[in-house]
């Protein structure tokens, strides 16, 4: 292109558009723009691993002061806890308490994920299944503490009371779970103060008693690798009687 022949006003739009070019060039080889960093992973603050039984026992005492305090800590609840468990389990205490929806374990005692190895049944009747995992927890995940959790005015012993009466009617596989509350009802009624009461306290010390006798159970009881202990949740306050 002869560019002495071009009108001055041609030679400034041809520069100008020169300009441009080099300028969306130098764009071009710019250094594209970093990512956004990653949010770092969320670390749960840790326990100092439970000592023993009485360890054990001492964490749920602290747990049940602060859900009845109102000052709950809620630990082992994150995402990274989750993830954490994901992959093994070392609960460090199993409670066998009743199926009564107002009594979740981990709720009273403040424990998050992976702390109780939780077993539930009407009035804490025992049969093979409920003793087989028991007895897993304690051998095979080594669990140092058992806690029978009864509570007040548990409906599966009042309806033991009742049928016993002849007030009530147990129907189907309940009947199974009077037979077993039985004894403790009948052993109550002994006994001065509230029937309901007592039958409730009487049931949890005879399921200690039976479950100290397991085979399986007794050697670790024996050599202080274990310890079976009772308790009472009262429904009004949110306090577990330690027995």
């Amino acid at each position: 292109m002869d560019t002495q022949r071009l009108p001055r006003r041609e030679l400034l739009r041809l520069a100008g558009l020169g300009a441009l070019g080099i300028g969306l060039a130098a764009c071009g080889q710019s250094a594209p723009a970093s990512a956004p960093t990653a949010p770092a992973t969320p670390v749960e603050p840790t326990e100092p691993a439970v000592a023993g039984p009485d360890d054990a026992l001492a964490r749920l005492r602290e747990g049940n002061l602060r859900y009845v305090a109102d000052k709950e800590g809620h630990p082992n609840s994150s995402p990274a806890r989750r993830a954490t468990v994901a992959t093994a389990q070392h609960p460090f205490a199993t409670v066998l308490g009743c199926v009564d929806s107002r009594v979740p374990p981990e709720m009273i005692f403040d424990r998050g994920l992976g702390d109780l190895f939780v077993i539930r049944t009407a009035g804490q009747t025992l049969d093979r299944a409920v003793t087989g995992s028991i007895e897993f927890g304690a051998a095979e995940l080594k669990i140092p503490l058992l806690l029978i959790l009864g509570h007040e005015r548990c409906g599966a012993v009042k309806a033991t009371i009742d049928a016993l009466n002849g007030s009530g009617e147990a129907p189907g596989d309940i009947a199974m779970l009077v037979e077993s509350l039985t004894p403790a009802v009948e052993e109550a009624r002994a006994r001065p103060g509230d029937l309901l009461d007592n039958a409730v306290e009487i049931n949890v010390n005879h399921i200690i008693t039976t479950l100290s006798a397991s085979p399986v159970l007794a050697d670790l009881i024996k050599g202080g690798q274990v310890k079976i202990a009772g308790a009472i949740y009262d429904l009004d306050t949110g306090a577990v009687r330690f027995l």
